[in-house]
């Protein structure tokens, strides 16, 4: 209940500000993760399914379901891959549609969510469709560039890739 956090309570005005400088992060962040889930498509294949990720400012994770750790190469590969998309220059295009044209028109429903009759649907030219709610570039250009840092088992069957991207 509000009424119990700080002393507010229904009907407070309250003031909220945005600090652009974090938000340009987590924007470049947020829509790398979604390369990156089409980078591993493309270099380890389409078992590489996303099973959760934590974005921030500074630096972002990445977990996917895949039986054994990537090789060097690999790694190497899904950097070049994310790197092209980001030089690429491509729209990253949002819009709200049903859920079910969202489907038939190939978007990706991670999670096995529930999901409303209404979604939010983030393309990226033909690299990659997804049901996302968070805050994303509207160029991949303005990512910059991407760079893996890690590259670890979380659980069995389950990787974990962390990395940063932007200047």
């Amino acid at each position: 209940k509000l009424d119990k956090i700080d002393g507010l309570k229904e009907g407070d005005k309250v003031s909220a500000k945005v600090d652009i400088s974090k938000r340009k992060g987590t924007t470049a962040h947020h829509t790398t993760t979604h390369l990156l889930h089409a980078s591993l498509h493309k270099v380890i294949g389409e078992s590489a399914k996303q099973a959760g990720s934590f974005v921030a400012p500074d630096r972002f994770r990445f977990d996917f379901n895949f039986s054994r750790a990537m090789t060097v190469q690999e790694i190497e590969e899904v950097e070049r891959s994310v790197n092209a998309f980001i030089k690429q220059g491509v729209k990253v295009e949002k819009k709200e549609m049903s859920y079910d044209k969202a489907v038939s028109q190939g978007a990706i429903a991670l999670f096995s969510e529930k999901y409303g009759d209404t979604v939010r649907v983030i393309k990226i030219g033909n690299i990659s469709t997804e049901l996302c709610g968070g805050c994303h570039v509207d160029n991949t250009e303005e990512i910059g560039f991407f760079k893996v840092i890690k590259e670890e088992a979380l659980q069995s069957g389950v990787r974990r890739i962390e990395g940063v991207s932007g200047e």
